[in-house]
């Protein structure tokens, strides 16, 4: 255990434990037995930084410092997510200082192999940390129109950091692929002049089954009657905002 203290989030988890078994005769659950993203967030996260993320977790009022705000994480990060970040935080590997800052939130990589395998935890991490970035606010501030443009008519089925994972991709036939990926998947390229077609939904099969809308029609019919230059800008920002959270290869 962290400096050999027991933090404040595992004494949460532990008294809610042992009063949920109290008089039932079960020792207190302290590993939660579902590997769902969810699941492993409700149970080792939310107590401090709430069920949506913001840091207003029920024993938040309890530490020396406020938790960390994570559905922000890809606005204080240019929009693009830091899953690799993120993940490092919560296992506790690769971090040149003490992951998450202090001692009030666990190191949880450690934690969880004391009582799983290393398969179960690998899984249960990857899926924690897709939760967190379904978790991710747009920035009604950001200065960018592509930004703010994406955020209005792409996040909810791709994300906010463009990965598929957006509030209503489960409810769909095909998973939105992940959007950062595109210059990987084209040797090296960022294809612009496909994307502009794909968004406008002319000249290429817009979304292949076509439940992604055809944005270039719906901007055309919009309320005010956009103009073809107005359209094509609006397009435009959009793919300058695909461009600007392309995965990078590391150097």
């Amino acid at each position: 255990m962290i400096a050999g203290v027991l933090p404040v989030c595992i004494l949460g988890i532990v008294a809610a434990a042992t009063l949920s078994g109290q008089g039932l005769g079960r020792t207190p659950q302290i590993l939660s037995e579902s590997l769902a993203g969810h699941d492993s967030f409700e149970f080792y996260c939310a107590p401090c930084h709430g069920r949506t993320g913001r840091g207003e977790g029920s024993v938040a009022p309890a530490l020396k410092a406020k938790p960390t705000d994570l559905s922000r994480l890809a606005q204080r990060n240019a929009g693009v997510f830091p899953g690799e970040r993120v993940r490092a935080s919560v296992t506790g590997t690769g971090r040149p200082v003490p992951a998450h800052g202090t001692t009030d939130m666990p190191i949880w990589g450690p934690i969880f192999r004391a009582f799983e395998s290393d398969v179960r935890v690998r899984e249960r991490v990857a899926n924690l940390v897709t939760h967190i970035e379904s978790l991710q606010q747009a920035s009604s501030a950001s200065n960018d129109p592509g930004a703010q443009l994406f955020g209005t008519y792409c996040a909810t089925c791709h994300g906010i950091s463009g990965r598929g994972n957006g509030p209503v991709a489960e409810q769909m036939r095909k998973t939105p692929p992940d959007l950062t990926k595109y210059t990987a998947r084209n040797g090296g390229a960022f294809p612009i002049e496909r994307l502009r077609q794909i968004i406008d939904g002319h000249g290429v099969a817009a979304h292949g089954d076509r439940e992604m809308p055809v944005w270039g029609d719906a901007f055309r019919s919009a309320r005010g009657g956009l103009s073809p230059e107005a359209v094509k800008a609006r397009i435009d920002a959009i793919v300058r905002y695909l461009g600007a959270i392309q995965e990078r290869a590391a150097e």
